[in-house]
């Protein structure tokens, strides 16, 4: 009867560890500037059609010209691992070390530069489509960081269309997708267990909405025309600075010093959510990395210490003000944090990043670890956002979920 219990606990402990939901691991200091993207300008989450390439490029500070091994896992529609093994999704071979990499050239900052494309000639590709993790390893096989991405097929049409909120209290903050999922050939098998879709603002996993079923459907088309479930908070446009010329203060430096390395002053910027809304274009917290003087900016853009100050007010000088953006993958930590100056009545930090063109907020983040994004900045339904809408699909008897269609859209024409 004991051995019976203890084979018990083994089950349930693995089961609880076997199929928990995987989240992406940040990574430490020393390495800066993750470039994940595919064939689009975006460099976070990329979201490829099967069989297209994606790229991932990362700095190391620390000097040592390291070894780093790559990790390619498959996972389900809400990051539990799949059932499949690897020879099943996996043409090729991967636990194999990324060998292009270059160290800096005439920086202050000394790098190594590393470059990983797949498919290569050791990871031919991937074969099906579904929720992806990369992850970057040493050379003691411990875990550096890991990225999440995703592989689809043009096996059905997803219509995205950008209202305003039906709330009426909401009305002026929120927008609402609206999606119609049309499949290409027959119709989805019992498409309110099989069929899952997620929502994605400016790549944000982290503000993602799921777990939605049809509203409705009309033949073989999947309507999903909700108010309340499919509405995000608009925030406010980006700001932003670039700092391709770092000798010279460029748009939105104030004043450039140098010490060890460059340091960039940012202008104090002021809190938003209290003033009407103005249209200021923006990369939808997204960076790129760029150098006025430099033929490969990947090697020669240099690292400055880039130094954020915002206006306190009453509404949030004794919150948790953070600095928010694609630059770390929207990840909050200590790093992020501002701190409140007294005598100054702001909030300054500082953060080492690769010269070129970020944009950037400031979000407070509340005892439960969630993100306002809009306490600061605001929320107004004129912002112009990007959504994607990513469509899962588990027919009887599958054992795993296909992501069969992207959909994409853009508030920039929100209707009512």
């Amino acid at each position: 009867m004991k051995i019976n219990i203890q084979l018990l606990l083994y089950f349930f402990l693995f089961s609880l560890t076997g199929f928990a939901q995987v989240e992406e691991v940040a990574p430490p200091d020393y390495i800066k500037t993750i470039n994940f993207k595919g064939n689009t300008p975006e460099t976070q989450l990329p979201i490829l059609k099967l069989g297209e390439y994606v790229i991932l490029e990362f700095d190391a500070l620390n000097g040592n010209e390291d070894d780093y091994y790559y990790k390619i896992e498959h996972f389900n529609h809400d990051w539990t691992p799949s059932v499949l093994f690897k020879s099943e999704y996996l043409n090729g071979f991967d636990n194999q070390r990324i060998r292009t990499y270059e160290n800096s050239y005439n920086t202050y900052q000394i790098y190594s530069h590393y470059k990983l494309t797949i498919p290569n000639q050791f990871t031919k590709g991937l074969k099906v489509s579904g929720n992806y993790m990369l992850s970057i390893f040493n050379s003691y096989d411990e875990l550096v960081f890991s990225r999440k991405f995703m592989i689809y097929e043009e096996d059905a049409s997803v219509g995205v269309a950008l209202k305003r909120a039906r709330n009426i209290e909401y009305l002026d903050q929120k927008q609402r997708v609206d999606v119609t999922i049309s499949p290409n050939g027959a119709a989805f098998n019992n498409p309110m267990q099989t069929v899952k879709i997620v929502i994605v603002q400016n790549n944000n996993l982290n503000t993602a909405i799921k777990d939605l079923k049809p509203l409705y459907t009309v033949g073989k088309q999947l309507i999903y025309k909700y108010d309340t479930e499919t509405s995000f908070w608009g925030g406010n446009e980006y700001l932003y600075f670039e700092n391709k010329d770092v000798r010279a203060a460029n748009t939105g430096v104030q004043f450039i010093d140098l010490k060890e390395l460059y340091h960039n002053y940012l202008f104090t910027n002021m809190p938003r959510y209290n003033r009407p809304y103005t249209y200021n274009p923006d990369i939808n917290g997204n960076y790129v990395i760029t150098n006025i003087d430099a033929e490969d900016p990947s090697i020669e853009a240099d690292y400055v210490w880039v130094h954020f100050s915002l206006s306190a007010d009453d509404t949030y000088r004794n919150k948790n003000v953070h600095v928010y953006g694609n630059f770390n993958n929207y990840v909050i930590d200590e790093s992020t944090q501002l701190i409140y100056d007294e005598n100054r009545d702001t909030f300054s930090t500082s953060l080492l990043l690769k010269q070129g063109f970020y944009n950037y907020k400031y979000v407070v983040v509340n005892d439960d670890n969630s993100v306002n994004e809009g306490a600061i900045d605001g929320n107004f339904y004129q912002t112009e956002n990007n959504y994607k809408v990513i469509v899962y699909y588990r027919d009887l008897g599958a054992r795993y979920d296909k992501i069969v269609g992207i959909g994409e859209g853009t508030s920039v024409n929100i209707s009512n």
